[in-house]
């Protein structure tokens, strides 16, 4: 279902990116002088069929805008699979992010913007009891006197490009490719308690990502649009820290990945404000006439 749902919003990206005005152009072609009205240079005008997709605009140049997108996501033990083969599990956690933008549409339906963000995972992990007799005969133990908990604050700082694609003549629903280059910070803790003696870990993550993020919007009052955004992933570079409960480094690591896949945990709604809707300007007038 997942790759379905890419390859769905990898064409849905395409037809975004490609949507240049459609305007009739002028084509030279070789020919034989003696067949096409024997003009020197055997040049003949073909024009292009004119499809006025270019009539639908979802935003006009020289607008403003600013928002704020979020996205929250919980898991518990309700939402566990294996506590079938678990007894006493207690699992939870939860991430939460705030993403405040600001943009400026530098022509009809192609803007380019800022955006900061935050992020928030806590999550625990206690007791177990898990008992695999059902599936591998004498494998059994307990997790009993550990505990497990996690705690990640992030800031980040992007820019973006973003193009849409009107689907209706009026421009109040639409599509839109956005191209994202993202640079984050984030501080986590792990703390654990083995045999009742409690330990700590501490990480310093650096990320540099380039993100593909498509997504819908739809006009709810003349002059906010809603929208509902799709992280699918791309490349990025991760550079991490690593101390003790004392700030002394134990270690680091450097890795990066290329991949596109759905994130849940980026699926994000937002609400867009345009500070000067040129779009009624152009509406009014349309009506006038």
């Amino acid at each position: 279902m997942k790759k379905i749902f890419t390859l769905l919003m990898a064409v849905l990206v395409v037809s975004t990116v490609y949507t240049a005005d459609a305007q009739s152009i002028v084509l030279g072609i070789e020919r034989d002088s003696t067949k096409v009205n024997r003009k020197p240079g055997g040049l003949i005008q073909v024009n292009r069929v004119n499809r006025e997709i270019d009539k639908s605009v979802f935003a006009y140049k020289s607008e403003w805008i600013c928002g704020v997108s979020a996205s929250y996501g919980t898991l518990s033990t309700d939402n566990a699979t294996l506590a079938v083969i678990m007894d006493n599990l207690q699992l939870g956690g939860s991430i939460v992010s705030v993403k405040p933008y600001f943009g400026y549409f530098y022509s009809n339906n192609r803007s380019v913007g800022a955006r900061f963000g935050y992020t928030r995972m806590a999550g625990h992990f206690d007791n177990a009891h898990i008992d695999l007799g059902n599936f591998i005969n004498g494998i059994e133990f307990s997790t009993e006197g550990i505990g497990v908990n996690y705690l990640s604050n992030a800031y980040s700082f992007a820019i973006f490009h973003r193009a849409y694609l009107p689907l209706d003549k009026r421009g109040r629903f639409g599509v839109f490719g956005e191209l994202e280059l993202e640079g984050q910070y984030g501080r986590s803790n792990f703390g654990f308690m083995y045999n009742n003696e409690l330990g700590e870990s501490i990480s310093d993550t650096y990320k540099v990502a380039f993100n593909f993020n498509p997504g819908v919007a739809a006009y709810i009052f003349p002059n906010v649009c809603a929208t509902v955004s799709f992280g699918l992933g791309g490349l990025q570079y991760n550079h991490i820290k690593q101390f003790d409960a004392d700030m002394n480094p134990t270690g680091t690591r450097d890795f990066s990945k290329l991949a596109f896949r759905l994130n849940i945990a980026e699926i994000n709604i937002g609400v867009t404000v345009h500070l000067w809707s040129k779009k009624n300007e152009q509406n009014l007038r349309l009506q006038h006439d």
